[in-house]
């Protein structure tokens, strides 16, 4: 499960178009599994945008045309409605169906191949809480065994919950790639302690002013989660009555933001735990 993200105009979806064979770069270089992009399609699913179908024919009568024209066994198409959850409205018609279901047609499109790769575009785009929930579901299930799955996505609590890697796009240039772990850091301390003042002074005999900062939520240290049992004891001794002591991780919204919002703050993430990541043979766009 590869998530790939950048904001609105950074070249996510040209990189995929181009992948599938939709578009040609203008330069740079792809291999699409072992092959140029739009070769390999028979191993390539994808739901690039929104997915498109037409309207007067049933669930299951769109998918028997898409495997038709691709040479799929008629037997894919059960399966793959299945896998998406609509094997109950695939006699409906296609113009009936809500945002959601939709999406999740186009899913079973980009299925029916059983493929090694699946791209999927902003799969999420549009749905209400519940329907999120829903697709996040599904495509984690879809990254499970043997397939690759690279998405795209503006719903970052969803990247972050099923992702194995990220790759972060900026005007066509990757500016990062890791885990999430790897992108979020070093973790740190979180800390709630009373009272602040003498809690505070504690600290920085501890562990030194320069790790120690306070802000409306509390205290935050920047050194090993490890050292938390050792803080605590330390604190508790000196008749501080500690209520709150947990590793405050970054999250991936907050890497995000920092990443593609300030040239600066890109280039000292850019800079830290992880190398900058760098497009091969160029821009993206």
């Amino acid at each position: 499960m590869y998530g790939f993200l950048g904001p609105n105009g950074a070249g996510k979806t040209t990189t995929m178009r181009i992948l599938v064979g939709l578009m040609r770069p203008t330069g740079g270089s792809a291999v699409v599994v072992g092959t140029a992009p739009g070769h390999s399609l028979a191993k390539v699913g994808s739901l690039v945008e929104a997915p498109a179908f037409y309207p007067y024919l049933s669930a299951r009568d769109n998918l028997k045309a898409l495997a038709s024209y691709a040479g799929v066994p008629g037997s894919r198409i059960e399966t793959v409605l299945t896998e998406v959850d609509l094997t109950d409205r695939a006699h409906d018609k296609y113009s009936s169906f809500s945002l959601g279901m939709k999406q999740r047609l186009g899913v079973a499109a980009a299925l029916l191949k059983d493929p090694q790769l699946l791209i999927l575009d902003e799969p999420s785009n549009g749905l209400d809480p519940q329907g999120i929930v829903e697709m996040r579901d599904l495509v984690r299930n879809l990254g499970k065994g043997e397939r690759t799955v690279l998405l795209s996505s503006h719903q970052l609590a969803e990247v972050e919950q099923i992702c194995d890697r990220v790759g972060v796009i900026l005007r066509g240039k990757m500016v990062a790639e890791g885990t999430v772990a790897e992108l979020r850091g070093q973790t740190g301390l979180a800390l709630t302690a009373e009272p602040e003042q003498a809690a505070g002074e504690a600290l920085v005999r501890l562990l030194g002013p320069e790790a120690v900062h306070f802000d409306d939520d509390g205290f935050r240290l920047d050194v090993p989660p490890g050292r938390a049992a050792e803080i605590n004891r330390a604190l508790v001794t000196a008749g501080i009555d500690v209520s709150e002591l947990r590793p405050a991780a970054r999250s991936l919204e907050d890497i995000f933001l920092q990443l593609t919002g300030d040239p600066v703050a890109t280039a000292e993430v850019a800079a830290g735990p992880l190398p900058p990541a760098t497009a091969a043979g160029g821009s993206a766009s």
